[in-house]
């Protein structure tokens, strides 16, 4: 018998039974389709509740002095206490997190309590002289080394053609 009839067969064989061992597995039927109940986001009680962690966030801060409250040690954890509350109680009550109206609290409470907390603006000064020609020159000659290198190496591989 010819090998490669053979090996046809013998693919051919191998496709037939993992296509039945798929259809075993699968019950023969597709999943049945359920269908999810959506619940609606109601903007009032998310705001209660936003309000609720907000009041124990406030709670906290006010235990940090505030020539603290611009040095992120000083309150992670009490700030991710309070980003947890309200990302659990969005997601309890059927809302996205984050939202429009959870971003309008959180920026609130940012400005209550971070707002001198501005960094002076950073001055992006030009490198010395001797480090710019280095950065422009190093890949100008490494491009033209490569250019080099196919030239180079087209013209030898017609001589050994």
């Amino acid at each position: 018998m010819d090998p490669h009839l053979l090996t046809l067969i013998k693919l051919s064989l191998i496709f037939a039974v993992k296509a039945l061992v798929a259809r075993g597995l699968s019950g023969g039927a597709d999943p049945p389709v359920t269908h999810t109940l959506r619940i609606h986001c109601n903007q009032s009680l998310l705001l209660l509740e936003m309000e609720r962690c907000g009041e124990r966030f406030t709670a906290d801060m006010k235990q940090i002095h505030p020539d603290d409250r611009c040095n992120l040690t000083h309150f992670i954890r009490e700030y991710h206490m309070f980003s947890f509350c309200t990302e659990v109680n969005a997601e309890r009550i059927g809302c996205f997190w984050p939202n429009p109206q959870v971003e309008r609290f959180i920026i609130g409470l940012h400005q209550r309590f971070f707002s001198n907390c501005t960094l002076d603006p950073l001055v992006f000064l030009d490198p010395p002289e001797h480090t710019l020609t280095l950065l422009i020159l190093i890949p100008v000659f490494l491009t033209l080394g490569m250019v080099a290198l196919v030239v180079w190496s087209s013209k030898r591989s017609d001589v050994l053609a």
